[in-house]
């Protein structure tokens, strides 16, 4: 189906500000189906959404303040994308199931939306004993924009892809007094790849392009790369902006899509953050490397093109329709004289002391075949249900050397933590140059093909089950995700 670019204006998702609330009082957020419209000439399309709105409402809360989230699957319970039961969490369980995993947040075990913690419409489970309603969130990061998405194991793709995504900014008095673009002149921007079936519904694939005879039906593809773009819920959609700075928090919410972004003209622009928050000094680009689930904050200075229309592209697809991914028309006037700024020194990041370091883990990302035949994609040679291999001790120090040794390129997440960037090298051995968002706090990291990707990180505050997993959500539901058990040193 080809739908026309620009034509739809890029909605802003609703913002819901939190404040600090009790335990007994939560918070109440619904995952609903409703019906959305993608764009001016698709009808109304099924969704499952929070709120009822894709993305879903973007949340806002403020440094230190701990809040409490009710969170009420409301679904069906028939799913209407199709769900392979032969893979880890989908066989002999309800077909519709629903966990939010809060991404980036150093949240207890119990608040983590564990991907086995699921549980049905009305609160039905069968899952663990740590399975619940009602999470904590005490908020302790720096000012940084993080996601909540569901996380069920073996239909994290699907619930992701049908609507169950939003953005949540954490905002502290540091950011705060910054001369950055505010208000209406900074806009979050969820970057999604879909397809549209002919009248309209999302199309998810049911096989792989070429299934063998003794393959499952339904069954997991490899990966899903949509044919038409999607910014906030909107197909191509456009802005219209002043001529002036814009701050864009930029969030890859695609199933597996990796990103190259750069803007038609050619214009740089500059990075100020990446997942954990501000980065220490600005770094001036024209393009940035982003893997799904990765988040950046950029500025954008539209002051000297009053009149013109900039496409932001994904360099990795030009040349094909979706090489663009939205349009910025500078047809606004100047509503007032800009005063912000991007200054030089932007925060402050903790380095952790290389001395400090109890342990150096050697990592690899596999790829194999499943009994079906079909690639298989595993973190150092294991499935989901082997023994955990991952234990740190709670508060030790660990340097992770991430070995990819596909020719597919991983956004690694790990739970709980914030990690640094050491230093990238081909697996020949030769240095690679780190990439800018490399200079940020991270909790998603992208190892390229036959890339040999070291972070270090601190596993702390909490003690309990966590996982580590490839962020490619088809690879993620298809066993490339491990168990993360952090030991406290008390119970040895």
């Amino acid at each position: 189906m080809e739908l026309k670019k620009f034509v739809d204006q890029l909605p802003i998702p609703p913002i819901i500000k939190l404040k600090k609330n009790p335990h007994n009082n939560p918070y109440v957020v619904r995952m609903i189906q409703a019906r959305h419209r993608f764009h001016k000439n698709l009808p109304k399309t099924k969704v499952w959404a929070y709120q009822g709105t894709v993305p879903g409402p973007t949340i806002e809360v403020e440094k230190d303040q701990p809040i409490y989230v009710k969170w009420e699957n409301k679904l069906p319970n028939k799913h209407f994308l199709p769900v392979d039961t032969t893979i880890h969490g989908a066989m002999d369980t309800p077909e519709v199931r629903t966990v939010v995993h809060l991404h980036g947040s150093s949240s207890r075990p119990a608040s983590d939306g564990h991907p086995e913690a699921w549980f049905t419409r009305n609160f039905r489970q069968t899952g663990p004993e740590f399975v619940t309603q009602t999470y904590e969130y005490p908020n302790r990061e720096r000012a940084t924009a993080l996601w909540y998405h569901d996380h069920t194991l073996g239909i994290t793709r699907l619930n992701v892809y049908a609507g169950l995504a939003g953005l949540y900014l954490i905002r502290d008095e540091e950011e705060k007094a910054l001369p950055l673009p505010k208000g209406e002149y900074e806009v979050p921007l969820i970057v999604q790849d879909k397809s549209f079936n002919p009248d309209g519904s999302l199309f998810y694939p049911s096989q792989p392009s070429n299934p063998s005879p003794d393959l499952p039906f339904p069954s997991i593809v490899d990966g899903f790369f949509g044919d038409t773009m999607v910014v906030n819920g909107k197909v191509w959609p456009f802005l219209e902006v002043e001529p002036r700075k814009y701050r864009f928090r930029l969030l890859n919410a695609s199933n597996s899509r990796a990103y190259l972004f750069q803007f038609s003209n050619s214009q740089s622009f500059f990075l100020i953050g990446t997942d954990g928050g501000l980065l220490e000094h600005p770094i001036e680009v024209q393009s940035l490397q982003v893997g799904s689930a990765e988040r950046i904050d950029i500025v954008v200075d539209f002051s000297k093109l009053q009149g013109e229309t900039i496409i932001l592209q994904n360099q990795y697809e030009l040349g094909n329709p979706i090489g663009d991914v939205m349009a910025f028309k500078v047809t606004k006037q100047l509503n007032e004289k800009d005063h912000s700024q991007v200054p030089s020194i932007l925060s402050k990041i903790d380095r952790i002391p290389l001395k400090a370091v109890k342990k150096v883990r050697h990592l690899t990302l596999d790829e194999t075949q499943d009994e079906y035949g079909r690639p298989m994609l595993l973190l150092n040679g294991f499935e989901w249900d082997d023994p955990v291999t991952e234990t740190p001790l709670l508060d030790s120090i660990e340097i992770w050397e991430l070995e990819n040794k596909t020719e597919g390129g991983h956004p690694i997440h790990i739970h709980l933590v914030n990690f640094l960037v050491l230093g990238r090298r081909e697996n020949s051995g030769k240095i690679r140059k780190r990439i800018p968002t490399d200079f940020g706090l991270k909790d998603t990291v992208t190892v390229n093909a036959l890339e040999t990707v070291r972070i270090i990180m601190r596993f702390k505050p909490y003690a309990g089950k966590y996982v580590w997993h490839c962020h490619k959500l088809e690879h993620e539901d298809h066993d490339m995700m491990r168990p993360l058990t952090i030991k406290n040193p008390d119970d040895h």
